[in-house]
């Protein structure tokens, strides 16, 4: 008995080759289709995000506001807010005796480095108290990183209150001058540096 396949057995078995590299050939025509499309889709910004809804944009990342930046009706509602929180929760809890090495004033709203500091700690408080945003450690972030660091600079002996209340039964409030700060000259064309000459 010979080992040699017959004639029926290799036109079939070539049938069945040629099925085989059909299917691939199918399979890599639609994988083609779907990788053009999906390039063409990334390209002009209709793919899909993470998770798989097409068209949506992607949410851009919410940047805190500038409390000093805002214009006159944002600035007077922010500050608004602030000093709720400022006289309801930062100073009853936080705040100890007035001294000359924590100086405080009761109108700190008039001291823009007061207030530029106090609402950067509001904003950090809010997202650091949040259950949704926070974790537990949250809270403990918030005193390490942003309260006690704040309140060294804000009722330090030079901070913003330096020309004010130093002791509690002598109430004083002094707005400090600005320093002069002169206009930057024009920008000055440096040359390059030329390469030095290779020694021959």
């Amino acid at each position: 008995m010979s080992d040699t396949p017959t004639v029926e057995v290799l036109a079939e078995d070539f049938e069945d080759l040629k099925a085989v590299v059909h299917g691939f050939a199918s399979q890599l025509e639609d994988n083609t289709k779907k990788v053009t499309q999906l390039a063409s889709a990334v390209a002009s910004g209709d793919g899909q995000d993470g998770d798989g809804e097409k068209g949506k944009e992607k949410e851009k990342p919410k940047t805190p506001p500038f409390i000093l930046w805002l214009p006159g009706d944002k600035y007077a509602t922010e500050l608004a807010a602030l000093a709720g929180w400022v006289r309801n929760l930062l100073v009853p809890s936080y705040f100890g005796e007035v001294s000359s090495s924590a100086t405080w004033c009761a109108q700190w709203w008039e001291h823009p480095a007061a207030v530029a500091r106090l609402h950067a700690a509001w904003l950090a408080w809010q997202e650091l108290t949040n259950p949704e945003t926070c974790g537990l450690t949250g809270p403990s972030v918030w005193h390490r990183d942003h309260l006690d660091p704040m309140l060294a600079q804000l009722r330090a002996a030079d901070g913003p209150f330096a020309g004010c209340m130093t002791n509690p039964d002598r109430p004083q409030h002094t707005v400090l001058p600005v320093p002069p700060v002169d206009p930057s000259p024009a920008p000055i064309a440096v040359a390059e540096p030329k390469p030095e000459a290779a020694n021959a």
